[in-house]
């Protein structure tokens, strides 16, 4: 079973009333970044290729991203924590694939904290303004042994 949006709220650092919706809670651009270097992921473990930061446009007082077709990543500025006995994932919002766009992401485990991440794809271009609610976090109930504990624990939290 899907938690309310208050529920999903009391879990995500620096939320609007705005952001809180009937099923979840909206997350928001922080920034956007293009991977510039390939990665590797092995049977033992990963590198995630090099990044760069897409600078923004500054207009009217505005901080906007102006994205061309391809891949990016999406740093999101809440910080979760997925609490015990559930499990998260995250649906972008629909003004995003109204514009040609979609967001990806994984799932996120029972005891991660942390500033995701997702995979941003555009196929048309796009004007994002940092602070934009892009995609929706909601929370359901999930069986599970242990708590995560990976090398993305606390990412971007400090």
């Amino acid at each position: 079973m899907y938690e309310s949006g208050a529920f999903v709220a009391d879990h995500v650092e620096s939320v609007s009333t705005d952001q809180v919706q009937p099923n979840g809670v909206d997350l928001t651009v922080e920034a956007v970044l293009e991977q510039v270097e390939p990665g590797r992921i092995t049977a033992d473990g990963k590198d995630i290729g090099g990044r760069n930061r897409v600078e923004t446009q500054r207009e009217e007082g505005r901080d906007t991203f102006v994205l061309q077709p391809g891949g990016y990543i999406l740093q999101y500025a809440e910080t979760i924590s997925i609490p015990e006995a559930h499990v998260g994932f995250l649906y972008p919002r629909s003004s995003l694939m109204r514009n040609s766009c979609m967001l990806n992401s994984a799932v996120w485990d029972a005891g991660y904290t942390g500033k995701g991440e997702g995979l941003l794809e555009v196929h048309h271009e796009i004007e994002l303004e940092r602070g934009a609610r892009v995609a929706q976090l909601v929370l359901a109930d999930a069986d599970h042994d242990g708590a995560y504990d990976g090398s993305y624990q606390g990412e971007r939290t400090e």
